[in-house]
């Protein structure tokens, strides 16, 4: 895992001292992306940077890679992330009288494109089994390729410039180049207060994000993009036991591949389905004894609140999976001076470079993750799963299926939204934006094939399915891998193997809860693995701090910025509006995203185009 970023002009020489400058800048960036090595590669009018977290060949995979051979000009290679089936890969290129110089999935990777993507690029990411993100300079085409996997659990951003591009696996990589400017318009905005993400835009004006399953050309005539790969109707044909057993295959398999790493691993467990199904496999599966870890809180479960999201601690769950499966497990206690640590927020903005807080979730979250980089350099955790399967509640209430916009819009708290000036609100019409964006990814929507066809239900299920899978997710996916990677932490996510997620999407939704539950194939599939008390555990979702001093904090952070009339983000908001913030209840969420919106200005200085 590592951090990539670069420059092309097509009309400038990127070797002159000033260029370089401009590039070490970038690279640098990414330094806790890549704390255990560097390197930059420059000719003409490309210029590539490479920061590495090294996880495979630790002493062999160095970047920028090269490939050069009967005297054909070079390919260039920056990448980010894991090919897991590198192995069968090499095997197959090795046959076709390929001769490797490292035993890294960089050079599978690179040798894949010199033999089946000289033609068509889709040929060879299309054999790629992984997470990742990575940029290939043709010198003799003087072309560029921008890839991004299949789900985007890796990112990848870039910014199109008077004569070519600039790139970077976050945005902050990106603007230490002079040419790029931080600034915020409306749109920029509207993504901002209604956390929505948009598969191409960016809160930064003239930033964009390589889509998943896509590939950005560049080239001197301009920038254009394919796609790889995309959702499909599978035709499902299968019986619920031959689903159940295919489920736990493909998920045998993927732990398997995920395992693969030189330095050590543990699993994040929660004791919930997922984490538990993840960490059991893995234990299966390791030759030593797998390290787990989770997250709580001081008191969280003696004083446990039960609500909706979360009926149940997680404590006494996880400590039964630790034992029953056989785990080295360490639990993180956090407390609320820990979580509202000023350089703890400020680690947090910085990692996510976007003002879209999930407040106490993101720091405890990097704090999680502090701890646990001192013990391991990869985790194993167990994100998609209720995208993919159905565990939310969202999928199974008839009022936020049936609800004419995103399902979870009907429960986001739009608290924040509630304290801007009246002016504004009109103007940025976020019900409009909404609605857009949610027929935008409707006209996505696959169809069904088959029998299902006919049956509305399945047909409302299938839109509901893609919704969470290409919309919420990727605010999950970015999340985990910003918390992660800011501390030079490679989180793998065996739940997005495509091959999984492509079974499982094309599977009826009257298969996904035949037992009457949220889950149920991966319950069947999993259940002789787990304790009984876990098998039948009803879903809770990631924990949140419940400490009244936690609140009482925020709340005195949000009265000064209140009484801040120079406050950057004070021309948007009203004051009586956002006083009333204090006193609604349930409003942790738009203090948050207030708090954090006011970071962003200042700390990026950006300027708002309004």
């Amino acid at each position: 895992m590592c951090g990539i970023c670069g420059w092309i002009d097509f009309d400038r020489d990127l070797g002159s001292p000033d260029a370089r400058r401009e590039l070490a800048g970038m690279t640098a960036t990414m330094a806790y992306r890549g704390p255990d090595d560097e390197g930059t590669w420059i000719d003409g009018p490309a210029a590539l940077g490479h920061r590495r977290l090294a996880i495979v060949d630790i002493q062999g995979g160095r970047q920028p890679m090269t490939h050069q051979e009967d005297g054909q000009p070079p390919l260039v290679l920056v990448y980010t992330g894991e090919t897991y089936n590198y192995r069968e890969l090499r095997q197959r290129l090795a046959a076709l009288g390929h001769l490797f110089d490292t035993s890294s999935d960089t050079e599978v990777v690179l040798r894949a494109h010199r033999e089946w993507g000289h033609r068509d690029p889709r040929s060879a990411v299309s054999e790629l089994n992984g997470m990742f993100a990575y940029a290939l300079w043709d010198t003799a085409k003087r072309e560029l390729l921008l890839i991004r996997d299949r789900l985007g659990i890796k990112p990848l951003y870039y910014y199109p410039t008077e004569h070519g591009v600039l790139f970077g696996s976050e945005p902050k990589a990106i603007l230490a180049n002079s040419l790029a400017e931080p600034a915020m318009d409306a749109d920029g905005l509207r993504l901002t207060l209604c956390s929505i993400p948009d598969p191409d835009s960016t809160v930064f004006r003239g930033m964009r994000e390589v889509r998943p399953g896509h590939i950005v050309r560049v080239t001197r005539d301009g920038i254009t993009q394919m796609s790889y790969w995309h959702f499909t109707d599978s035709g499902h044909t299968d019986d619920v036991p031959t689903t159940v057993r295919r489920v736990r295959e493909l998920l045998e398999d993927t732990i398997q591949r995920q395992l693969i790493a030189d330095v050590p691993l543990c699993t994040l467990l929660s004791g919930g389905l997922d984490s538990s199904a993840v960490t059991a496999l893995a234990a299966r599966f390791s030759d030593e004894q797998i390290q787990s870890f989770a997250v709580d809180f001081v008191g969280y479960t003696d004083n446990f609140i039960p609500g909706p999201a979360r009926p149940t601690p997680d404590g006494p769950y996880v400590l039964e999976v630790a034992k029953y499966v056989g785990t080295n497990h360490t639990d993180i206690t956090l407390s609320a001076h820990e979580l509202m640590d000023p350089n703890v927020r400020a680690a947090t903005l910085h990692a996510r470079d976007l003002p879209l807080t999930m407040g106490d979730f993101d720091s405890s979250l990097y704090l999680l993750f502090r701890a646990i980089r001192q013990h391991s350099t990869v985790a194993l955790s167990g994100e998609a799963a209720d995208e993919l399967f159905g565990g939310y509640r969202f999928f199974h209430d008839p009022s936020y299926v049936q609800a004419d916009t995103f399902p979870w819009i009907e429960d986001s708290d739009d608290i924040a939204r509630r304290s801007l000036d009246p002016g504004l609100v009109e103007k940025l019409d976020l019900t409009g934006y909404l609605d857009d964006q949610y027929r935008t990814a409707l006209a996505e929507v696959p169809p069904l094939t088959g029998p299902a066809s006919a049956d509305p239900h399945e047909r409302r299920m299938r839109e509901v399915f893609y919704l969470f899978l290409t919309r919420y997710l990727r605010t999950l996916l970015d999340r985990k891998d910003r918390m992660s990677m800011a501390l030079g932490l490679e989180v793998r996510v065996p739940f997005c193997d495509h091959r999984l997620v492509e079974y499982v999407f094309g599977t009826p939704w009257a298969h996904k809860t035949f037992d009457g539950r949220e889950k149920s194939l991966l319950r069947a599939a999993t259940a002789d693995l787990l304790p009984l008390s876990v098998v039948q555990r009803v879903k809770s979702a990631y924990p949140v701090i419940q400490d009244a001093t936690y609140d009482g904090m925020l709340r005195t952070r949000f009265t000064a910025l209140l009484n801040n009339r120079n406050a950057a983000v004070a021309p948007l908001l009203s004051v009586d509006k956002s006083r009333a913030l204090l006193d609604a209840t349930d409003n942790l969420r738009g203090l948050e995203h207030i708090l954090t919106l006011q970071d962003f200005l200042t700390d990026y200085n950006v300027s708002l185009t309004i």
